[in-house]
């Protein structure tokens, strides 16, 4: 598998600073960001690394769930992920992580049942590999649900 590159460029400090980074492998865009629209409940038509992770995570997961379905023998018509990407405190060393990440799926799927569609949505969560590599996440909820 090839290796993908994303690249940022910051002018300023962190708090008065801005910066864009870039999607360098696809040349599919370059999008603005600030700590100040960071932090705004908005963003401030900016982007930021938390939007990015759930970008990365609900397309990685979906993947990963439409091939698990695939081999139940199900076949998928549409897949919607939300993945919500919580930063707070991190009381041990008074920075910030990711505290929560909430992923919400529903699907149209044939050939498989509700408890299929749950089997494969929880395995989806664990095996994914963004999920892997967000394994210190202390919270990564999933809401599933298949729909007709």
């Amino acid at each position: 598998m090839p290796t993908r590159s994303a690249r940022t460029a910051w002018d300023g400090g962190f708090e008065d600073g801005s910066g864009q980074v870039e999607l360098t492998s696809s040349g599919l865009g370059t999008f603005e960001m600030s700590f100040p629209k960071r932090s705004s409940e908005d963003g401030g038509g900016a982007t930021n690394p938390e939007e990015l992770l759930g970008a990365a995570h609900s397309s990685c997961y979906t993947m990963q769930l439409t091939a698990l379905l695939g081999q139940k023998g199900a076949t998928v018509h549409t897949i919607e992920t939300k993945a919500d990407v919580s930063l707070g405190k991190d009381e041990a060393d008074g920075g910030f992580k990711i505290t929560k990440i909430a992923l919400t799926v529903r699907g149209e799927v044939d050939g498989v049942d509700e408890a299929g569609f749950l089997e494969a949505a929880e395995a989806a969560k664990v095996g994914c590999p963004i999920s892997k590599a967000l394994a210190s996440v202390e919270d990564i909820t999933l809401d599933a649900a298949l729909e007709s």
